[in-house]
C-alpha cells in the first residue's frame, strides 16, 4: 500500500487525473455489472426451479386425469404423450413405494437419490449440476414417487457468456475510461501547462517577456488564469517601481556623497589649513549628512509600509496645533492660522501618521513660498469624513506638473529643490499614509497664486 501511495505521489498530475478518472469509471462500471450479473442469475435461477415444479405438476396432472382404473402398464405402453410434457433435456422417474424405478422418461442423467420432498434442490449428478424434485404420486391403486431431473448446463452456459461478455466489456470500459480520462486530463491540464511556462519564463528571463496566456473559458481554471495575470500585472509595475526606485535612490544619494567627499578632498589638500574653508566644508558636510539622514528615513517610511491598525485614531487639533508650533519654532516668520467648524471627533488615522502629512504639507508651503509664507489650515466634517483643507500663498504648480507631485523624487525646479535640502518624498510618503487609511487628497493650484491641498480621513466613529 505504501509503494502505491509513493507511486501515486510522484506521478504528474495528468497521470493522476488519469489513473483516477479511470479508475472511478472502471469500479462504477464493475459494480454495475455484478449487481446484473448477481440480479440475472438469480432471476434465471428461479425461472429453471419454476420449470421444474411446472414438469412435475404438470405429468401429476396428466396422470391423475387418466382415470382411477388406469394402470402402469398402460402407461408404460404409451410415453408419447409424456415425452411432449417434459422437455428432452430433462429426466422424469417414477419410482414405487419401494423405490424401485418402473417409468423413464428421456433417461439422461442418472437417478438422484430418492428422498420424500416436495421442493427444488440443487445438486450435483455424473459431475453435471442438476436441479431436482421429488413429488409422491398416486395412480389408481398404485403409490409411488415422481422425480424430475432438470440439467443446468443451458443455464450455466448463458451465464458464462453473460461473464465473457461482462468481462470483455470490462476490458473495453477501462481501455475507454482511460483513453477519455488521458484526453480529458490532456485538454484540462493545458492551460495549466501554460501557466507553468509562463512562470518558468518570469523565473529564467524576469519581466523581460509579456505574458500570453490563452485560455478564456468562463471556469475555475479561468479564474485562477485571470487573477495570476493580474498578480503579475502588478508585480511586473512593482518591479518597474522598484527599478525606478532602486535608480532614483542611488542617484540621489550620490550627489550629497559626491559633494561630501569634495570637501574631504578639499580639506585634506589644503583646506584645513583655511580656518574659512574649514569651516563652510564642515558646515556643508553636516548639511549633506542630515540630508542624507532624512531621506534614508523616508526610504524606509516608504519601503515599510506597514499595515493599518484597526484601533488607530488621532485628535485632530491636538496632532495639527502641535505641528504649527514646532514648524512656528523653526520658521518663525510664517504665519499660520488654524480654523474649524463645529466640534470635531477623532480621525480613523495614527497621530504619527497625521503629523507627518501635515507637516510634510506645510513644510512645502513656507520651502515653495518667495515671500512671507501664509498658511490657513481648515477643519470641518462632512457626515463620517473629516475634511482638512491646507492652503498656502506659495508659488504654485503648473498644470502640467501636476500629475507627477506625488511620485517619488519628483520635482518641478530641481535646482531649487536642492538649494532649499528637500528630498522629493515628502508627498510620496504622505499620498502612501492617506491610502493606509482609505483617505483621498486632492490639489489646486494657480502659479505665483497659491495651492490648496484638500484632504478627506474618515472618522472613527
Amino acid at each position: 500500500m505504501n509503494k502505491l501511495k509513493n507511486y501515486i505521489r510522484h506521478q504528474s498530475l495528468q497521470k493522476k487525473w488519469m489513473l483516477t478518472s479511470s479508475s472511478v469509471i472502471f469500479i462504477s462500471f464493475t459494480i454495475i455489472c455484478m449487481v446484473v450479473y448477481l440480479s440475472l442469475h438469480t432471476w434465471l435461477l428461479n425461472d429453471e426451479e419454476g420449470k421444474v415444479k411446472r414438469t412435475s405438476d404438470d405429468i401429476i396432472s396428466f396422470l391423475e386425469s387418466q382415470g382411477p382404473n388406469v394402470t402402469i402398464q398402460q402407461i408404460q405402453q404409451n410415453t408419447g404423450l409424456l415425452k411432449s410434457i417434459a422437455d428432452r433435456d430433462e429426466t422424469v422417474r417414477i419410482f414405487n413405494r419401494d423405490g424401485v424405478d418402473i417409468l423413464r422418461i428421456n433417461d439422461t442423467s442418472a437417478a438422484a437419490p430418492l428422498q420424500s420432498m416436495q421442493e427444488v434442490l440443487e445438486m450435483t449428478i455424473d459431475k453435471k449440476d442438476v436441479l431436482v424434485i421429488n413429488e409422491p404420486i398416486r395412480i389408481g391403486f398404485f403409490q409411488g414417487y415422481i422425480q424430475v431431473i432438470h440439467p443446468l448446463t443451458s443455464f450455466q452456459s448463458l451465464m458464462h457468456y453473460l461473464l465473457t461478455a461482462m468481462l470483455i466489456a470490462g476490458i473495453g470500459a477501462l481501455i475507454l475510461s482511460g483513453s477519455i480520462g488521458y484526453y480529458l486530463a490532456n485538454y484540462l491540464m493545458k492551460p495549466l501547462h501554460e501557466l507553468r511556462a509562463s512562470m518558468k519564463t518570469v523565473v529564467d528571463q524576469g519581466f523581460n517577456q509579456p505574458i500570453q496566456l490563452t485560455y478564456t473559458s468562463q471556469d475555475e481554471i479561468g479564474d485562477l488564469l485571470k487573477m495570476y495575470n493580474a498578480m503579475m500585472n502588478e508585480l511586473q509595475i512593482s518591479f518597474t517601481q522598484q527599478q525606478q526606485f532602486v535608480a532614483d535612490a542611488s542617484h540621489e544619494l550620490r550627489t550629497p556623497i559626491q559633494a561630501i567627499e569634495g570637501h574631504l578632498s578639499l580639506l585634506k589638500r589644503w583646506g584645513k589649513d583655511d580656518p574659512a574653508i574649514l569651516e563652510e566644508s564642515i558646515d556643508t558636510s553636516l548639511t549633506e549628512i542630515a540630508r542624507m539622514r532624512k531621506m534614508i528615513e523616508e526610504l524606509l517610511e516608504l519601503a515599510r509600509r506597514e499595515e493599518k491598525d484597526e484601533a488607530s485614531e488621532a485628535n485632530a487639533l491636538v496632532v495639527i496645533e502641535a505641528v504649527m508650533e514646532e514648524l512656528q519654532l523653526v520658521h518663525p516668520q510664517a504665519r499660520i492660522s488654524l480654523s474649524k467648524n463645529g466640534e470635531i471627533g477623532p480621525l480613523f488615522i495614527t497621530e504619527n501618521a497625521l503629523s507627518q502629512i501635515v507637516r510634510n504639507i506645510i513644510e512645502n508651503a513656507i520651502r515653495y513660498c518667495e515671500k512671507i509664507p501664509e498658511i490657513e489650515i481648515s477643519l470641518t466634517t462632512a457626515g463620517k469624513i473629516a475634511c482638512l483643507e491646507i492652503a498656502d500663498n506659495g508659488i504654485g504648480i503648473a498644470e502640467e506638473n501636476m500629475p507627477f507631485i506625488f511620485d517619488r523624487f519628483y520635482r518641478v525646479d530641481e535646482a531649487r529643490n536642492r538649494q532649499i535640502g528637500g528630498t522629493g518624498l515628502g508627498l510620496s510618503i504622505s499620498k502612501m499614509l492617506l491610502e493606509k487609511y482609505n483617505a483621498t487628497v486632492e490639489v489646486k493650484s494657480e502659479v505665483n497664486i497659491g495651492t490648496v491641498f484638500s484632504l478627506r480621513i474618515p472618522l472613527k466613529y
